[in-house]
Order: structure tokens, then sequence, then C-alpha cells
């Protein structure tokens, strides 16, 4: 049996009724960011919020010597627990990868996992795919640089390689100073995905429903690695919405509802059908 580990805070709030979905955001935000996805949906499910480690209410236990990405999965198990599992687990951006991290310990039951624009970049460099995957060391080096250099607003790169440019400035003042708050946090974020092994015989082992979620308008390496994703998780679909870059949550809430819901309901009808646990 495996011994469940201490986490020491985490922010967890909950709304609605219906199947339990946990909701997790990307790095530089709270589970807030996933309020216009939850509006959207309209009181149709539980919905169940958390922040990654570093933001929010949630405390960060990683450090530059060891930012695995279990210590993420710990705490989003640690919030699964809470809700009193099973739960359909989405997450965006990091906490997309984060997420996938949880399905792949099997420590939590999970009905079905949505990812949404993780940067899996180890399934680019383990299939032989090494321009998209520079392109990601490429953005973070000289991102990490400007950060040690002394630039407040390094984080900015980072925001516009995902949104496109300009992204960073038309956010609201008080949002690009939680990023440039928070920087370092994301830089332990990087860490943490640059650490995570995705090969994809392991990939192939999931076993629940998985819909991989990606934006028309994102960056092609971005894109390509939610690609690989579907291809490799046996059985997951792919979603482009169209219109959309990284940031969908926030610019797409409605179409980022509509995928969700449309994923789940399905995911929950075949339980019935099969006579599997309900959420």
């Amino acid at each position: 049996m495996i011994a469940e580990p201490f986490i020491d805070a985490f922010d967890y709030d909950e709304t609605g009724d219906g199947p339990s979905i946990v909701f997790v955001p990307g790095s530089c935000s709270t589970g807030a960011a996933w309020r216009p996805v939850i509006s959207a949906l309209n009181g149709r499910f539980r919905c169940i919020t958390t922040s990654l480690l570093g933001y929010g209410g949630t405390t960060e236990r990683r450090t530059a010597r060891n930012p695995s990405i279990a210590h993420e999965a710990e705490l989003i198990e640690a919030v699964i627990r809470r809700a009193g599992g099973p739960v359909h687990l989405v997450g965006h951006s990091f906490g997309g990868l984060a997420s996938l991290a949880v399905a792949l310990r099997a420590r939590v039951p999970l009905q079905s996992l949505t990812i949404m624009e993780a940067p899996a970049v180890n399934i680019l460099r383990e299939i032989g795919e090494y321009r998209h995957y520079r392109t990601f060391r490429e953005m973070s080096d000289a991102y990490f640089a400007a950060f040690r250099g002394g630039d407040k607003e390094a984080i900015s790169s980072m925001i516009d390689f995902y949104g496109g440019s300009g992204t960073f400035a038309s956010w609201p003042s008080r949002v690009r100073a939680y990023a440039m708050e928070t920087t370092h946090v994301n830089i332990l974020d990087w860490a943490s995905a640059y650490a995570f092994e995705l090969f994809p015989p392991v990939l192939a082992g999931i076993d629940i429903p998985v819909m991989v979620v990606r934006g028309a308008e994102s960056h092609p390496a971005v894109k390509r690695a939610n690609e690989l994703l579907s291809i490799y998780i046996k059985g997951a679909s792919l979603v482009t919405t169209e219109g959309a870059a990284h940031f969908m949550i926030l610019t797409h809430p409605e179409d980022t509802a509509r995928v969700i819901a449309d994923h789940i309901t399905r995911v929950e009808r075949r339980c019935v059908f099969d006579g599997c646990a309900a959420g």
C-alpha cells in the first residue's frame, strides 16, 4: 500500500452539482482562471478548482534540486481524495502536464482526463522531432537568461510564445503583475516539465478516456506536442479549437466548456451502459 504524502496547504473550491470535475490551471494563475469556463457550464457539473504548487494558497514543495513533477501529481491527488473521487480531471497548460502525470501514476480514481495545451516537450525529443523541441528550449533558455539578468518582465516572452506577440501587454495590470511576481515559480514549472520523461509505450498504458485539446492558432511546437499525446495515448481523441490559441480558457470559454461537457457526457453515458463507477 502506497503511503499518502502530507500536503501542507492547497487551494480548494467547489461549486455546482452533477458529475465531479477537477480543474487544474496552468502556471502564473490560480483556480480562478477557470471561472469563465465554469460559468459557461451553467451548473451542470460539480466543479472543483485548485492551484498548482507555489500559486495562490498552495504551498510550494519543489526545489531547484528536486523539481520532479511527482510533487505536482501528489498535490492533485490530494485534491481528488478530498473531492471524494472518482473524478473527471481537466488540466490546462502545465496543469495539463501535471494531470497527465496523475493518470500515469494511477493512484487515484479517474473517470476521464482532458489535457489542454500541455508543454509535453519530451515527447518531441523522444520521437526525434528535434526542431520543435529546440524551439521550446531556445524560448525558455532566453527567458531564463533575461530573468537572471534582472529583466522583471522576462516572463512576457514566454507568454507571447504561447499566446502570440502582444499577449502579455494585453493582459490587465494585476494579471501581468502576478505573472512577474511568480516568475521564479514558473521557472520551477519548466524544470519539472523538462525532467518529465514521456515514453510512447508508457503513454499507451493509460486506460481511461482521454481528450487532448489544442488551439488552431497556437504555436506549431505546442500543437505538435499535443497531437503526439493524442497519437500515443491509446484511444485518445484530439480536438482543435478554431480561432483559439493557448489561453483558450480565457478567450474561448464557451467553446472550451462545450468540448469538455461533450467529452464528459459521452464518458458518463458509457459508464451507465457498461456499469462502471459513477462520479
